[in-house]
């Protein structure tokens, strides 16, 4: 998909000397880009982070926010080291938390079996934010931005990634 980039104006609040105030004007530049990832049933966990540093380049932003989110109430977005036994470390304890295979409320309701995708999802959060200093998202060395499908059907994900400043 095609970037998008808009310009929102906000005041940036100045004191003066004294006890004076002043508000001015302050552009700050919003980039846009979606980004599509294939996903297969399960916890399926995928590292977005070189994708989303490519973002963060082409928006040209060197000092400000990036925000990652991913639309819909299975999957979310978060960091781990992305590495298998960190990868199986999490997905252990994502089905100890929220059990698969146990009863839930949202499938007597929807007969569809995917309760357990949805309190996997809300237990993680559908979003994370970044500052972004220098041009580059600070992130620790071993930090790596990651979407989680927990959904029961293979899925083509959309990741939403907005740099502003």
């Amino acid at each position: 998909q095609r970037p998008k980039r808009t310009v929102l104006t906000v005041c940036a609040m100045r004191i003066l000397s004294g006890r004076r105030i002043s508000f001015e004007p302050m552009p700050i530049e919003i980039y846009r880009r979606t980004l599509e990832r294939g996903t297969r049933p399960g916890t399926d966990i995928h590292d977005l982070t070189d994708e989303i540093r490519l973002v963060v380049s082409e928006s040209g932003v060197e000092d400000g926010l990036l925000l990652v989110s991913v639309p819909g109430s299975t999957a979310a977005v978060t960091t781990i080291e992305f590495e298998p036994g960190a990868v199986a470390d999490l997905t252990a304890a994502i089905e100890r938390l929220a059990p698969e295979d146990i009863d839930y409320e949202h499938d007597r309701r929807w007969v569809d079996g995917n309760g357990f995708s949805h309190v996997r999802a809300a237990l993680m959060g559908p979003s994370a934010a970044f500052p972004i200093a220098a041009g580059e998202i600070e992130v620790g060395t071993w930090q790596q931005i990651v979407l989680c499908d927990f959904d029961n059907r293979p899925r083509t994900r959309r990741i939403v990634v907005q740099v502003m400043g």
